[in-house]
């Protein structure tokens, strides 16, 4: 299989490496604009081969494009290696909007080519074993879901933190509850800064459940926080990616009501067992959605992470912002879609086009740069 990569910044030389790495990969290709960046990826993978223009990675002899670009340039690059007859990989969030990612699904669906999502945490070994406990109702009925991400930087030009840093978890509990359906989003933010939410936090609501999940994710931290804490009414979890050994930390610890009909005659009895900590495959999470993207193309079917997933996260990402511009306004998911059917990602995607075409003979134009955020 033959891979061409755009988008050597931080996350585009990981990439290849893990490309390189597996053993149905035979050629790696990379491509950018930025002088720096292609000898900086030729200097560390001499066997990659490197170009500064995304028409001729198109036209060279490939099965799938990766796409390590700002958000706001994946669905004009997404689309175009689809039109030309490649499979992708999309970073996430998958789209700046849910109208974009549908109009994706439709061309790959129509060319039976394969959208790979890269919500890398679902291929860890601690985001597995939390599935596996919760499929055997080891915790119980799930009644609370409580993520916090939390660090200092990086701000980002062309996304605020929710779009930056949310769709992992997102993605994380959507994987671990699969059948909890989201009927609405409320949310809250601030712009200390510039004009992207620095601060955030989100509510889900379910349909026909008493679940619930809450989204802390700031780039103002002092401290770097990455835990969720997953509770259930007959065990409760406790996952930190910080931890070096213990990543997941499960507590026999509930609460136990004699009655729920008149709290001021209920007993709540606290319990407050023992906690273990499940033994975790170690492996590397990246290698690992190279291999199932490879598999998913192979076998002719959908991968794990595939385009619905990630038009899924941009249904909630989407409801948060609306919610957090009318102050916490309570947002169904369905109204995000309905809005959404009015929008133009066409017209975007000709306006891309247009800037494309007047700057074709100056690859390292400035103001191409500015146009597409490559």
């Amino acid at each position: 299989m033959k891979i061409g990569v755009v988008g050597l910044g931080y996350w585009g030389p990981n990439i290849i490496r893990n490309f390189l790495s597996n053993s149905e990969v035979k050629q790696v290709i990379g491509c950018d604009k930025r002088v720096d960046r292609l000898n900086f990826v030729k200097d560390k993978f001499a066997q990659v081969e490197i170009l500064d223009d995304y028409q001729s990675l198109l036209h060279r002899d490939i099965d799938s494009v990766a796409i390590a670009t700002p958000v706001r340039t994946h669905y004009w690059f997404a689309r175009q290696a689809l039109e030309a007859g490649k499979h992708i990989w999309v970073e996430k969030p998958f789209t700046a909007s849910c109208q974009q990612a549908q109009e994706l699904i439709e061309i790959a669906e129509k060319n039976n080519l394969k959208i790979f999502v890269d919500h890398t945490f679902i291929y860890t070994g601690a985001v597995r074993k939390i599935k596996e406990l919760v499929d055997k109702g080891e915790l119980g009925e799930i009644i609370y879901f409580d993520s916090v991400r939390i660090n200092l930087g990086l701000f980002q030009h062309d996304c605020n933190v929710v779009w930056d840093l949310a769709p992992h978890d997102l993605a994380i509990m959507s994987y671990i509850l699969p059948n909890y359906k989201i009927e609405a989003v409320t949310a809250c933010g601030i712009s200390n800064y510039y004009d992207q939410e620095n601060l955030a936090q989100l509510s889900l609501h379910f349909e026909k459940s008493k679940c619930f999940a809450h989204f802390h994710v700031n780039w103002t931290s002092p401290v770097k926080i990455r835990r969720v804490i997953i509770a259930g009414k007959k065990k409760m979890l406790v996952y930190d990616d910080m931890e070096n050994s213990e990543k997941i930390k499960v507590y026999d610890s509930r609460v136990e009501m004699n009655s729920v009909e008149d709290i001021h005659s209920a007993l709540a009895q606290y319990r407050i067992g023992n906690m273990n900590s499940p033994k975790i495959e170690q492996n590397e999470a990246l290698a690992a959605c190279v291999k199932e993207f490879i598999s998913a193309i192979k076998e002719d079917r959908q991968p794990l992470t595939g385009a619905k997933e990630g038009l899924e996260v941009v249904r909630i990402l989407e409801a948060t912002d609306k919610s957090i511009k009318n102050k916490g306004a309570y947002v169904e998911l369905i109204n995000v879609i309905k809005s959404e059917e009015s929008s133009d990602s066409k017209g975007e995607f000709q306006k891309f086009e247009m800037k494309k075409s007047k700057y074709d003979n100056n690859v390292n134009s400035t103001e191409f740069e500015k146009a597409v955020g490559f």
